[in-house]
């Protein structure tokens, strides 16, 4: 029997935090939430990510750094970056790097949900 995909989410904003694990939740999927980088990467959820959520903008260690941080410690999770303060070159840094999406809060719930079905048919966590 395969393994019901997690989604998780790292934002230091709880109401976001809330909010995007309540709406993942009402779309079928398991999901995580986490106030900080090291809080995910510390999780037992780590291991079972099938998609990453994250805000760019947290303090201790962004969006960015944690997807350059798993990479660099052979986890490709697809992930998608969400930020209320949006930077072209931070974009652009991220993208190039291999982030799925860099959506700017407000964003829509069909264009999350659709990169989140992308996410998890592209195959999931990859070790």
């Amino acid at each position: 029997m395969a393994k019901e995909p997690v989604i998780s989410i790292v934002d230091d904003d709880q109401f976001v935090r809330d909010s995007l694990k309540r709406l993942m939740k009402s779309f079928g999927y398991m999901a995580t939430a986490h106030p900080t980088a090291g809080a995910f990467l510390n999780s037992p959820q780590l291991e079972e990510t099938s998609c990453l959520i994250a805000d760019v903008n947290m303090s201790g260690m962004t969006g960015v750094e944690l997807y350059e941080h798993l990479l660099k410690v052979g986890r490709s999770i697809p992930t998608i970056l969400i930020t209320a303060y949006p930077d072209d070159r931070v974009r652009t840094r991220a993208i190039g790097k291999g982030v799925l999406a860099y959506l700017v809060k407000p964003f829509s719930e069909t264009d999350l949900t659709r990169y989140v079905r992308f996410a998890l048919e592209s195959g999931g966590p990859q070790k």
